[in-house]
This record gives C-alpha cells, structure tokens and sequence, in this order.
C-alpha cells in the first residue's frame, strides 16, 4: 500500500506540472517536490592531506538538494533524471561535443564508463565561488605541479616505496598529496613513478606508487551554475 500511495503521488505531481514545460522539466519538479529532509548523519572524520576533498557547496542556496538529487540519480543509473539535472547544452569534451542527447548515448557506452566517473567525482568534495559549483574540491585550488603530468593521492597514509615493488622500503608517506609522474604514463601498470616535493626535508623526492591511489588532474570533473534560478550541471569534461 505505502508503495502505491509514493506512485500515486509521484503522478499527481506530475500531472500538477504546467502541461506546456518540457518532459525532463516535469521529471526534475517532481522530484524536487518529493525530496524531504532526512535526520542528519551523525558528523564524519574529514580526510586529511593538502587536497583532501571538502564541501563548500552545501551552504549555497539550493545546491544541497541539487547534489543530492544528483547523487540519487547516479546511484540509479537513471539518464532521464540526470537530464533533467542538466542543462540543454552541457558541455562534453573540447571537440563540441554537448547537449543532453550526446551526454545520454555516452551513459550507455561502457568503453566512457560515465556512472563510473560521475561516482568518483562526486566523491571528492564541492568548491564553490558562490556562481559555480565544481568537482572535485581540488580543481579549483591552485598547483605547484603541472596540471598535465600532475597527479593527486587519493588517500591517507598511502605508502610510496623504493621499488615498483610493495615488498621494497617505504621512502614516504602520502595522503591527498599533489605529486609529479616521472615516466611514461602506463594506465595499465600497477605502479607509477613519481616525484614530490616533501617540506620537512625541502627537497623534491621520488619513489613509486600503486597506480590505483592516483588520479590525474585534469580526469573529469563537473561544474554546474544556476540557469533560470536552477541549478544544472554545465560541463562534464576531462582534459584541458
């Protein structure tokens, strides 16, 4: 019964829509409509590291039941509602591609693995000037290394050893550090060669990393800003 009653109320909304706004408009007010407010999660240890994710988007009006609207629709894999979250022409690469369409034939292309990635970004903190919301936190903060060959540690006291070897010496420990990689980038090698300036000992460092504990700056990342007093995502890109 609960359950026929929530789809009984999810078509009223529907049906309460002004008949001339677009599908994806009708889909993103009924589900704004029926977001309620749950009981606050008990506060968790932020990480810690100079590029540790943040939040500076929750206390921007609306972006909180955006994001979790967001969140919700990712975590379903549901394409209509990410549309409706987005705006008619998100950004998709620097070719020109864009727009709600493309953005929907690439969800279902497993060789982009969009859910994937919007599940990674999404993970990684909110900045926000007050105009534009952008993830992860660290893209908008600014570097000592070069973005391209750059790389962030996505953890906290992720080992870096000697060799391409976890049975080698620890020669550092990093978490949510920026690091510099040393050789050719290999995305199927387990360990990558990297360089790091380390501020107890000034000087620049080198060691090796599993692969798997960093991320590339310039991997993708979101930005929305408000289009018609809503907030829709405008770019989902990598690269630069």
């Amino acid at each position: 019964m609960k359950r026929l009653l929530t789809g009984l109320a999810a078509l009223s909304l529907l049906a309460a829509c002004d008949r001339s706004d677009p599908p994806v408009e009708k889909i993103e007010r009924a589900a704004e409509e029926l977001v309620t407010e749950a009981d606050p999660a008990p506060a968790a240890t932020e990480p810690q590291g100079p590029f540790a994710p943040r939040d500076e988007c929750s206390s921007q009006p609306g972006a909180s039941a955006f994001l979790a609207e967001l969140r919700a629709a990712v975590e379903a894999r549901d394409a209509d509602a990410l549309a409706a979250l987005s705006a008619e022409d998100i950004q998709l690469d620097f070719g020109g591609g864009a727009g709600r369409a493309l953005l929907a034939e690439r969800l279902g292309d497993p060789q982009y693995d969009l859910w994937g990635e919007l599940e990674e970004v999404l993970a990684m903190g909110c900045a926000s000037d007050g105009a534009v919301l952008s993830m992860p936190w660290y893209w908008t903060q600014p570097y000592k290394v070069d973005a391209f060959e750059g790389a962030i540690v996505t953890g906290e006291n992720v080992a870096v050893h000697a060799a391409p070897d976890g049975a080698s010496p620890r020669v550092g420990v990093l978490s949510w550090n920026e690091v510099t990689r040393t050789g050719a980038y290999n995305p199927e090698a387990e360990w990558a060669a990297i360089r790091w300036d380390d501020p107890e000992a000034d000087e620049d460092r080198t060691g090796f990393i599993r692969q798997s504990e960093l991320r590339s700056i310039v991997d993708y990342r979101i930005e929305a800003a408000r289009r018609n007093d809503r907030w829709r995502l405008t770019s989902f890109i990598a690269g630069d």
